[in-house]
């Protein structure tokens, strides 16, 4: 039964000096380089930055929709590889309230389901086009309380992967667990990260001002 080897890579700031951090999702086919390209747009140069590579640049093989079942052992494997990032930040002394997560497509879809699955205050969370894993909302595996965790979910109207009513649902569960949510619908806005997303996210999550 194979999954996800643990294969970390870590920039920015050592976790042992670093007083924030930040795990970084990439999307499906992409790198855990690929979405580290991101600092340049992010105000966190003082943070340290880890992100997980998937094995085979895929965190679980079938849409995020289907039934959670047909995406086994992959997606109990990458939960607990974002787990492991989690935990070896806090263990380095960084409590969660200064620890962000970010993603973008399978990699914002995977950064909510393990967020929403174990809800307490972060620093921040960022969705680049992603909503709650299944082929339904599963109310029953999420727990805990955000303490008014801003979290920024941005989609576009039209996504081919993500379906705007699952976002909606998605938004819906996070601010019935004390999340502060900023959900942007772009309109027509293909299958990327947008200049915009980007500015509401320094401005809600970094506070950038």
């Amino acid at each position: 039964m194979q999954t996800h080897t643990k294969n970390i890579l870590q920039v920015g700031q050592d976790l042992t000096t670093a007083e924030k951090a930040i795990v970084m999702v990439h999307g499906r086919g992409a790198t855990s380089e690929d979405i580290v390209g991101l600092q340049s747009h992010l105000p966190i140069k003082d943070f340290a930055i880890l992100a997980p590579q998937a094995t085979n640049f895929t965190w679980y093989p079938n849409s995020f929709l289907a039934n959670p079942t047909d995406n086994q052992p992959w997606l109990t494997s990458a939960l607990n590889l974002l787990g492991d990032c989690v935990n070896e930040i806090m263990q380095a002394g960084i409590s969660t309230e200064n620890i962000y997560l970010l993603g973008f497509s399978q990699g914002a879809c995977l950064t909510l389901e393990y967020a929403t699955r174990n809800a307490k205050k972060y620093g921040g969370l960022i969705a680049f086009t992603g909503g709650l894993i299944g082929d339904k909302i599963y109310k029953e595996n999420y727990k805990g309380d955000f303490l008014q965790t801003p979290i920024f979910i941005g989609s576009s109207d039209i996504d081919m992967h993500v379906p705007i009513q699952r976002v909606y649902a998605s938004t819906n569960i996070l601010k019935g667990m004390n999340a502060n949510v900023l959900e942007k619908i772009y309109a027509n806005m293909p299958h990327t990260i947008i200049e915009d997303e980007l500015k509401q996210v320094n401005n809600f999550i970094f506070d950038a001002k």
